[in-house]
C-alpha cells in the first residue's frame, strides 16, 4: 500500500475521540520510527507545523529540536510570535535562525514560481542540515506535510516544499505524522492536543510564505508592501462574524497608473501602504483555481 495515499477506509476525524485515537496511533508510530534518536522540526508557527510539534513533544519530548527559520517571507510579526509562544510559553527546545539575507539573495531576480519554490525548499533543507551538523543524534526531519500538499504536487500542479521541492540526497529520514490528514482534521487534532485557538484556527500559510504571494521577482520593497497589506487585510477581516475560512493578499507583478496628491484615498491598504494604488478582489472558486496565485 502506498504510504502517501489515504486509505478509502480511513474515517474522517471530526470529533475529540477520533482525534485522540489518531494521536495515540501516531505517538506509537513515531516512537517506533525514531527510537532514541533526535528529530529536527521546521517550526514555522503555522497550523500544520504547530500540530506536528505538539504531537512530537508528546511522543518523544526532549528528543525534538525545533528550528524556526526567519527567511524574510513571513507575515508581519510572525517571527516574534513564534519565539514568544513556543519558547517562552510552551517551553520548546527552539533554535531561531535569522536567514533573511541568505534567502533573499538566492531569490533575487527569480520570477518563475516553481523555481522560487525549489530555491526556498532547498535553502530550508540546507539550513536544517547546517543546524543538524551542530547537534548530536539528529537522524530525522519532522515535517508538517498534509494530504492536500501531496495531492496538489501530483502531475505538476505545483511543487510543494514538503513534497516536490525536496532535493535528492536528503540526509534525513522524514517524520510526517499528519501527512494523510486534511486541514480541517489537523485543526481537530490540534484542539485535542491542547493548542490554543489562536494557533489552531490561524490562517493557512504556504511554506514558501510571501514568496508565492509576491508574484514575479521578489524585492524587499514589494515584500514589505504585501506584508503590510496582508496585516491590514487580516485585521479588518477578523472583525467579521463569522470570518471566512481562508483569505490573503497577493501583490501582482504589474504597474498601474494612479493619482495621489490632492485626491481622496479609498481603503486602508491604498491609504497606508506605499506603492499600492489599487486593490482587486479575487472570487475564483477552488477548483478550478487553487488557493495561491503562484
Amino acid at each position: 500500500m502506498d504510504p502517501n495515499v489515504r486509505p478509502e477506509t480511513m474515517e474522517r476525524i471530526t470529533s475529540p475521540e477520533l482525534a485522540q485515537a489518531f494521536i495515540d496511533e501516531q505517538i506509537a508510530a513515531v516512537r517506533n520510527q525514531v527510537g532514541d534518536k533526535k528529530v529536527l522540526l521546521a517550526l514555522s508557527g503555522g497550523v500544520d507545523s504547530s500540530v506536528v510539534a505538539a504531537l512530537l513533544i508528546k511522543a518523544i519530548g526532549d528528543q525534538l529540536v525545533c528550528v524556526h527559520v526567519n527567511h524574510g517571507l513571513l507575515r508581519k510579526g510572525e517571527p516574534e510570535q513564534v519565539v514568544r509562544v513556543f519558547k517562552e510559553e510552551l517551553g520548546a527546545n527552539l533554535i531561531y535562525v535569522d536567514a533573511v539575507d541568505r534567502f533573499l539573495s538566492k531569490l533575487a531576480g527569480v520570477a518563475d514560481p516553481e523555481t522560487k519554490r525549489k530555491i526556498i525548499g532547498k535553502e530550508f533543507i540546507d539550513v536544517f542540515a547546517e543546524e543538524a551538523s551542530k547537534l548530536e543524534g539528529i537522524k530525522f526531519l519532522g515535517q508538517g506535510t498534509i494530504y492536500p500538499d501531496i495531492l496538489e504536487s501530483k502531475d505538476g500542479i505545483k511543487a510543494h516544499h514538503n513534497v516536490g521541492g525536496l532535493p535528492e540526497g536528503l540526509d534525513f529520514e522524514l517524520v510526517e505524522p499528519i501527512k494523510l490528514l486534511y486541514k480541517d482534521e489537523v485543526r481537530v487534532v490540534g484542539k485535542a492536543l491542547g493548542l490554543p485557538d489562536n494557533m489552531v484556527y490561524r490562517q493557512p500559510f504556504p511554506g514558501p510564505g510571501l514568496g508565492v504571494r509576491c508574484t514575479g521577482a521578489i524585492t524587499r520593497g514589494r515584500l514589505e508592501a504585501v506584508r503590510e497589506a496582508d496585516a491590514i487585510f487580516r485585521e479588518e477581516i477578523d472583525k467579521m462574524d463569522p470570518t471566512p475560512w481562508q483569505y490573503f493578499v497577493a501583490i501582482p507583478d504589474v504597474k498601474s497608473t494612479g493619482i495621489k496628491d490632492g485626491k481622496r484615498y479609498m481603503g486602508r491598504i491604498i491609504a497606508e501602504v506605499p506603492g499600492i494604488n489599487r486593490v482587486l478582489w479575487d472570487f475564483s472558486d477552488k477548483p478550478v483555481a487553487t488557493i495561491e496565485w503562484e
